[in-house]
């Protein structure tokens, strides 16, 4: 049978007048319709909303938990037969003359502060220290905790989370949008992707069920982010002298963000990020990101010649080859519980799903918000360059921030210079605990000033990009400007997802919503792997037959 061209038109309906002018409306209101619907449920009726909640999630953990590791093995074995395939190093995500929009710099800034860094400043401290207590090795008594002989056992485990698998999830989203919108010309949101698979019916009720999904998930994967952010802000601001005003203190003496700290957090993040958002990708969000790289470099400076060095770079060098070996089987390995309270499979169970199973989740409902940006930022590029770009060079600068920076956490706690002041300190305070010990009072005050600084224009950049992407997939992949109303809601409406949640059940009331957001939209990724790897192998035969792959570039009348 002879070769067809590759459907270039993909009709999707947007409203020609009124307040939706330019949107999807059917994706649009239910949108909106669902977050309000979450909102509100969150805020009036907390305690059953925790409730709910939980229940579904440890459903999904017990149900689905084979699912999201073999899913997340998937995503990886794709990006690696495209990074080999010969096809996949001459197809470019555009039209054969375009080139790169951003420089190579600018290009990695904004696709590594809109994908880790938020995470990142709390984690690289925190989660290191974390799997040097406690580990899936300590829990079979294979190494003991807290010990020098547990040190490559954590770093596996961080690598892992953050490593080649995380950012395999973002690629197969980025790379499918950028390759059917950029070369097909169709447009870019998310159900332009499955094309191969659902073909012209994608313009209906099936395309737009889609996209309703791929905003919720963006939604709740974005809330987790800055749940995680705004915890380590308040941290920041009490760290730095803004008062005890930022804490309440229960009975028992334990500590929790006060409803005022979240609020004021959450307005002066929400609106620095909503005027950014109005300025578009190339001014505001790529300002902040090239901010967010020289921060970053700066701090990571500092930790190399203040830190642990020798045991940050060696932690480096030998947990990337322990990791590497380790890939084939943690990517593969559930474990399952035996249904007996405190043995060995009971642990093993529960920690992959307080650990793994939420990072597959969490990567899972971070990926549409993501991906829709890494194919906005990568047009003109190859694909091989693409999901090289996209996994290797983030992946390997989140090792060097664990290494170096949790490193150095690890090895104040084992030579007894910490004393159990940055393991006893809550995740979020662990890096401004650590500084504490590393320097006197004021310099320590200084550079949790800088941490404070990087960590706002990391959130906001997190926060804009994702008001952006939301109103591009509702917007029926349109780039252009947005109306204003929709750029404020949306930036509102994350505001009170983030703080709706929190005051329902904390930072584990977005987890356990996230972890449910994203189940719908890890089978929509799964038919984004299958999609494009389809649709290289079609190109490729209509190539060899002369039949046109990419959609017909109309000159520009004024040149």
């Amino acid at each position: 049978m002879a070769l067809e061209p590759p459907l270039m038109d993909l009709p999707i309906s947007t409203a020609d007048s009124g307040f939706y002018k330019g949107f999807t409306r059917s994706v649009t209101v239910s949108a909106k319709v669902l977050v309000g619907a979450l909102i509100i449920w969150a805020v009036a009726f907390p305690e059953q909303a925790a409730g709910v909640l939980s229940g579904i999630n440890a459903l999904i953990l017990a149900t689905f938990n084979y699912w999201y590791v073999f899913v997340m093995a998937f995503f990886v074995v794709v990006c690696l037969v495209l990074a080999v395939w010969p096809a996949s190093g001459k197809l470019k995500l555009g039209h054969p003359d375009d080139t790169p929009e951003f420089t190579n710099f600018s290009w990695f800034s904004m696709m590594f502060g809109a994908g880790i860094g938020i995470g990142m400043l709390t984690f690289a401290t925190a989660e290191p220290l974390y799997h040097w207590a406690k580990n899936p090795s300590t829990i079979q008594g294979l190494t003991e905790g807290s010990t020098a002989g547990n040190v490559r056992d954590a770093y596996i485990w961080s690598f892992t989370h953050w490593g080649i698998a995380a950012w395999a999830a973002y690629a197969i989203v980025g790379l499918s949008l950028a390759y059917f919108s950029y070369r097909r010309d169709l447009p870019l949101t998310i159900r332009s992707a499955l094309t191969p698979i659902f073909g012209r019916a994608l313009s209906g009720p099936l395309g737009h069920v889609i996209d309703v999904v791929a905003v919720v998930a963006t939604v709740l994967g974005v809330a987790q982010t800055l749940g995680f952010g705004v915890e380590q802000f308040i941290s920041g601001l009490s760290r730095i002298g803004f008062g005890d005003w930022l804490y309440t203190v229960a009975e028992d003496g334990s500590k929790s963000m006060s409803i005022t700290a979240i609020v004021v957090a959450l307005a002066v993040i929400m609106g620095a990020s909503t005027l950014s958002a109005l300025s578009g990708v190339g001014k505001g969000i790529k300002w902040l990101s090239n901010i967010n790289m020289g921060l970053s470099f700066f701090i990571l400076a500092f930790f190399l010649i203040f830190g642990s060095t020798f045991f940050g770079l060696q932690a480096l060098v030998v947990g990337i080859w322990d990791y590497l070996i380790s890939i084939p089987g943690n990517i593969l390995t559930v474990w399952s519980s035996d249904g007996v309270e405190g043995s060995v499979a009971t642990q093993l169970n529960g920690w992959q799903g307080g650990w793994t199973i939420f990072y597959w989740a969490w990567w899972i409902a971070f990926a549409p918000f993501v991906g829709v940006f890494l194919a906005r930022i990568s047009r003109g590029r190859t694909v091989r360059e693409y999901v090289l770009g996209a996994i290797i060079i983030p992946a390997v600068m989140c090792f060097v921030w664990f290494a170096i920076v949790g490193g150095t956490a690890i090895d104040l706690e084992l030579n007894g210079d910490a004393n159990g002041a940055i393991t006893g300190a809550g995740q979020s305070d662990q890096l401004f605990a650590m500084l504490a010990v590393i320097l006197d009072p004021t310099l320590a005050w200084a550079m949790s000033l800088i941490v404070v600084i990087l960590l706002l224009t990391y959130l906001v950049t997190s926060a804009d990009s994702a008001v952006l992407i939301i109103n591009t997939i509702n917007a029926a992949g349109d780039e252009g400007p947005k109306a204003r109303p929709h750029i404020i809601f949306w930036g509102v409406a994350l505001a009170l997802v983030v703080g709706g949640l929190i005051i329902a059940g904390g930072l584990g009331a977005i987890q356990t919503a996230m972890v449910i957001g994203a189940l719908p939209f890890s089978i929509v990724m799964a038919l984004m792997g299958v999609s494009v790897l389809k649709a290289i192998w079609r190109d490729g035969r209509r190539e060899k037959a002369g039949v046109a792959a990419t959609a017909v570039q109309v000159a520009d009348p004024a040149e």
